[in-house]
């Protein structure tokens, strides 16, 4: 896109906003002092993003200018001009206002899905259709899901009441919140133990879906229920379930934290929209685990701040297979153009070359398998484990059909379990074994590269070593916006951690594309590293 500036200095009874510049890139502004502040994004009038003035910012210079970067589901919309104003969101005042062009500068911006709806971020930085844009007659048929699915739960024998923003807004301001884009309802079990809450959760489901309910679960403690309405039209609504234990609230969705049952039940009532439904006993006890003490003043880009011991116990409770989905890399490896490639790797060629004596080979996200089959065809015996299935079934079709020693599985290297299964079983093939992983630390988090290093330990032991492929940074510096660059110090310390040592560390003056479908990305912040696990 072309860049595209508006400048101005604001001056507002309470905050302040100095050399304000919108470009193609972002926002870049000069916040008025170390205050944190929410500010709404509006284009043409109507709201589409939020940010904070420090918190969602990178800082830019040394006079303290911060840039508020277009968040990537916007991108595709900022091609031609509107008049973008920044308000605060608290006090409403007007802080900047312009029209700006975006792009090539021409037509009206339209932030729409294909039907004409309006689009804003919510606060998972997806494009939704808000509440703000729907009218009362809108969510009649939402209002009327609610309570079915509501009587539906009784009917299962549990005591669901509203949850997450649902709540808040119902007892904040007796309505949906403008910038929410769902609908949530939870429920605690009478089990204090998570196991027991699961199957509970599973008996629930089976009970709704006799009803005619169509499920869909996120986790062994959370499902969606669809409910159809009159004209056809599909509607869910989030039911995330919760038990209390050793004074702990644990309810999915992130809550970890100190409660009384008491301040649950009996349920009290509250008015959503004009609608009485439950709530807890004590609606502003189940806000505050959930949002924090300031859970009153609005904050339309909140963020969930869960404990790590809260969230390492609902991922590794109920979680399972869906530890570490994250939306950005489905959609990657969903794409055609990602899973169009075919013929191996500049990086798996490379490997192949050095290790001429492995008998076992083990490719880490190996994405549509082509590595697997060039290794394969070689001689080795191959194994490709992937978080998609999907994406390598056509190459475990193939191996099949031309009888290659090649196998398929599915692995998610944030789900210590299912690495640790992965590993007793690879460690047990025949050596020398290489286990190689092309760009997949910078798709997945602390927990994901820690548990490749302990799979590679396991596999590779005494036996082989592991080779990666990465795109690296100094520490501190910005990655790019569609892949992540790693820490090499931090990295280097994991592998240290666990008892391995980087024999080789070599920078490339031009490599392929990290996740893309062909080798055509020429960077310098390529590496390539060798590990060792002697012991």
């Amino acid at each position: 896109m072309s860049e595209s500036r508006s400048t101005v200095d604001g001056d507002v009874e309470g905050h302040q906003l100095a050399s304000v510049e919108v470009t193609d890139e972002g926002i870049a502004l000069r916040p008025p002092g170390a205050e944190d502040f929410p500010v709404d994004v509006l284009f043409d009038g109507r709201r589409i993003a939020s940010f904070w003035i420090h918190r969602d910012t990178e800082t830019r210079g040394l006079r303290g200018d911060v840039l508020y970067a277009w968040p990537a589901p916007l991108r595709r919309f900022l091609d031609g001009t509107t008049e973008l104003t920044l308000v605060d969101h608290v006090s409403g005042a007007e802080l900047y206002r312009a029209e700006t062009a975006f792009g090539s500068g021409g037509d009206r911006i339209r932030v729409e899905d294909a039907q004409g709806n309006p689009l804003g971020l919510d606060k998972s930085n997806r494009m939704s259709r808000l509440f703000t844009s729907r009218s009362a007659e809108h969510l009649e048929p939402l209002l009327d899901a609610i309570g079915t699915v509501i009587a539906a739960l009784e009917e299962a024998g549990v005591r669901p009441f509203l949850a997450y923003g649902t709540l808040l807004g119902a007892v904040r301001q007796g309505d949906f919140i403008g910038h929410d884009s769902d609908a949530d309802l939870g429920y605690v079990s009478d089990c204090d133990h998570p196991a027991d809450a699961a199957i509970e959760s599973f008996r629930i489901q089976r009970r709704l879906t006799g009803m005619g309910f169509e499920i869909s679960r996120y986790s062994g403690l959370a499902f969606k229920v669809t409910v159809r309405e009159s004209d056809g039209s599909l509607r869910g609504l989030d039911v995330f379930g919760g038990f209390v234990r050793a004074g702990t609230l644990y309810l999915m969705g992130e809550v970890g934290h100190p409660f009384r049952r008491e301040w649950l039940e009996p349920r009290s009532e509250v008015t959503l929209a004009g609608r009485t439904f439950p709530a807890p006993h004590e609606p502003e006890r189940l806000l505050e685990a959930m949002y924090g003490p300031a859970w009153r003043v609005p904050d339309p880009a909140y963020k969930f701040k869960t404990p790590r011991t809260a969230q390492r116990r609902l991922s590794g409770w109920f979680r399972g297979l869906r530890v570490g989905l994250d939306a950005r890399w489905q959609a990657v490896h969903q794409d055609p153009a990602t899973r169009s490639a075919d013929g191996p790797s500049d990086f798996v060629r490379w490997v192949r070359d050095r290790e001429p004596e492995m008998r076992t080979a083990v490719d880490v996200g190996c994405g549509t398998g082509r590595d697997v089959l060039f290794l394969a065809r070689s001689g080795v015996s191959a194994h490709g484990l992937d978080y998609f299935p999907r994406d390598f079934r056509a190459a475990d079709r193939r191996a099949a059909k031309k009888n290659l020693d090649a196998t398929f599985a599915w692995m998610n290297l944030t789900e210590l379990r299912s690495v640790l299964a992965t590993g007793a079983v690879l460690s047990r093939t025949p050596g020398p074994r290489v286990m190689l992983a092309r760009h997949v630390l910078e798709s997945t988090d602390r927990n994901g590269r820690e548990n490749l290093f302990r799979l590679a330990k396991m596999v590779t032991r005494g036996s082989g070593r592991l080779y990666l492929q990465l795109r690296a940074t100094r520490r501190g510096a910005t990655g790019s916006a569609d892949v992540p660059r790693l820490d090499l110090d931090r990295l280097r310390s994991q592998v240290t951690a666990l008892g391995g040592r980087v024999v080789e560390d070599i920078a490339l003056d031009a490599q392929e594309q990290p996740l893309g479908a062909y080798d055509a990305r020429p960077t310098a912040a390529i590496r390539r590293w060798v590990v060792t696990w002697d012991v």
